[in-house]
């Protein structure tokens, strides 16, 4: 812009002083040659008045004379206009001159002028002519010619000083006009360079002109507006950052469409929660962002009624998320209505209502069955049917089963809720895995013959210690050996064996039983959870086995992993820090 503003300005100076020159020299052309052409005129006229006063027959005489004083053609003609004499030509080759203007003009006038070719002498030529008169009768016409290559001449060498003159001008003019449109262009170019720092967000100063003109005020203008437009922007950047620091500190997600329907903002929760499933989804519509019916479908009730629109959808392949979605509308910055979709993630919610459904019907249910096994043998007994002691010691057998059954089930719930409420008391101490597992295995060694498995211990012989309480790690294995044994098949195998690691052990229990679906194992831990619900009630199991072994992994700094599939068993992995210290 600077240059172009400057080069503007130049070459309309440049173009006036050329008009301008151009102009001047075809006027004072035309006035010399008017102002020397008049002059010859006059010297002829007056050459012809004193020719006229002389008789005709000393003119005649000395016609070669009065040429060379007049320094100018003479030609002499009777009343009918042919050539008596010409000081130039031989009078008997020249036509008839009568109806030549400047004749003409004399015999109507008394005096004529001309300028015209000469085609006698193939050049320009002024004529000037008078009648010769005797008694007011036209006896004859003086007529005196010049040619006109001197007023050429004389207007060339001026033309020439002129136009020397007119260069130095030309170049004077130039350069003035060159320095006059610096500094006209000075004041504008200062004022585009502080605007494009300010358009690309680098620090600006106040634009200072010395000038008292227009450009000063136009500067305090700019200089007001950018003052304006930077208090504006700290407004915006600081309401900006509330705004993104809002969004950002908050768990849940936001999607932002713009007026064509398109993503153009994804907030840090909500690209954290697409990164494990979706690919990058800007600049793409929810359909193919997120490829989800439901989402879709509540999109579309927002744009019908124009109004917040509230529902849950599921996100998601392997691992589902529900999401409790809310559709708004917002008026952007650049003026347009975009779209405002904010996702919570009800996944866990969700879950802990299922699991809480499933403890309450299932802790019933744990409850109701031995209770209602004992109040239906008491009822039997009481009602004196039952006569043989035989058959009354089988009712007390099975009603004392069914109490242990509870018991077992109400110390287990006591001993999840102590864990989660921090009132066990944990002894810890540097344990020796090997020593605790083959208790362990001892206690499980009577129920394993029973089905012909076998327990293989693979642990090497020396394992760096845990820190541990005994008594509940026994609690651990002994839980975990249970159920490899009780849901292996007949003549299965358990194996045990340990992996060393830099952060520390991992044990792992193998067992050689059906496996678990993959779908059921992200459950495994839960309370009262079975993946087969009657075999296990028929085994004898309360269903919180696995989930107290999860609590107390958790409270031993560990964690227990599954992995099984469907006929090839299943491994549990246990991960013990090393003690510190």
């Amino acid at each position: 812009m600077k240059k172009n503003l400057f080069l503007k300005i130049f070459f309309s100076y440049l173009v006036i002083i050329s008009i301008s020159f151009f102009v001047l020299d075809l006027l004072i052309k035309d006035e010399i040659k008017k102002v020397l052409t008049s002059k010859i005129e006059a010297e002829l006229r007056a050459y012809v008045d004193l020719i006229d006063l002389r008789p005709p027959q000393e003119v005649l005489d000395q016609l070669t004379r009065i040429s060379l004083v007049s320094n100018s053609r003479v030609t002499l003609l009777d009343n009918l206009g042919r050539v008596t004499a010409d000081s130039e030509k031989d009078s008997k080759d020249l036509d008839n001159h009568l109806y030549r203007p400047e004749i003409q003009e004399s015999r109507i006038k008394g005096y004529g002028k001309s300028v015209r070719f000469s085609n006698t002498l193939n050049v320009d030529m002024l004529y000037v002519a008078a009648p010769i008169k005797k008694n007011n009768e036209i006896t004859g016409y003086i007529r005196l010619a010049r040619p006109l290559h001197d007023v050429n001449d004389f207007i060339e060498k001026v033309y020439q000083s002129i136009f020397v003159t007119i260069i130095i001008l030309a170049i004077i003019s130039l350069l003035t006009a060159l320095f006059i449109s610096y500094r006209l262009a000075a004041p504008i170019r200062l004022m585009e360079k502080i605007t494009r720092k300010l358009r690309q967000g680098l620090p600006t100063s106040s634009i200072v002109l010395r000038t008292s003109d227009e450009t000063k005020r136009l500067a305090e203008n700019i200089n007001y507006l950018v003052d304006e437009l930077k208090n504006q922007i700290k407004l915006a950047n600081e309401e900006k950052s509330k705004l993104m620091t809002a969004i950002t500190s908050i768990n849940e997600g936001v999607l932002i469409l713009n007026n064509e329907e398109k993503i153009e903002f994804v907030s840090p929760t909500m690209a954290n929660i697409l990164s494990q499933e979706y690919d990058n989804v800007y600049g793409k519509t929810l359909l193919e962002a997120l490829r989800n019916l439901e989402l879709l479908d509540l999109y579309n009730k927002f744009k019908q009624y124009k109004e917040t629109a509230t529902g849950e959808i599921t996100l998601g392949g392997t691992d589902t998320i529900i999401m409790k979605v809310s559709i708004s509308s917002f008026h952007g910055s650049d003026e347009t209505d975009k779209a405002m979709i904010v996702f919570h993630d009800v996944t866990r919610l969700k879950k802990l209502e299922m699991i809480r459904t499933d403890f309450i019907a299932n802790v019933t249910h744990e409850i109701r069955t031995p209770l209602t096994a004992i109040i239906g043998y008491l009822e039997t007994i009481k009602s004196g049917n039952v006569k043989k002691s035989e058959d009354i010691n089988k009712f007390v057998g099975i009603m004392f089963n069914q109490a242990e059954r509870l018991n077992r089930l109400v110390e287990d719930l006591m001993t999840i809720s102590k864990i989660e409420l921090g009132e066990i008391n944990f002894k810890y101490e540097d344990i020796m895995i090997p020593e605790v597992l083959d208790g362990a295995i001892s206690l499980m060694e009577k129920k394993a013959a029973e089905k012909r498995i076998k327990i293989i211990n693979d642990l090497p012989g020396k394992i760096v210690s845990i820190s541990g309480d005994k008594d509940r790690l026994m609690q651990i294995f002994v839980n975990l050996l249970d159920n490899a044994v009780k849901f292996n098949q007949d003549d299965g195998t358990v194996t045990i064996n340990a992996t060393e690691e830099k952060a520390g052990l991992i044990i792992n229990i193998i067992d050689t039983g059906a496996g678990i679906p993959k779908e059921e194992i992200q459950r495994l831990g839960e309370r009262f959870y079975r993946v087969d619900k009657t075999r296990s009630r028929d085994l004898g199991g309360t269903g919180l086995g696995l989930s107290i072994v999860k609590h107390l992994m958790i409270a031993h700094g560990g964690r227990m992993d599954i992995k099984s599939a469907m006929g090839q068993g299943t491994t549990v992995s246990l991960y013990f820090p090393y003690s510190q210290g």
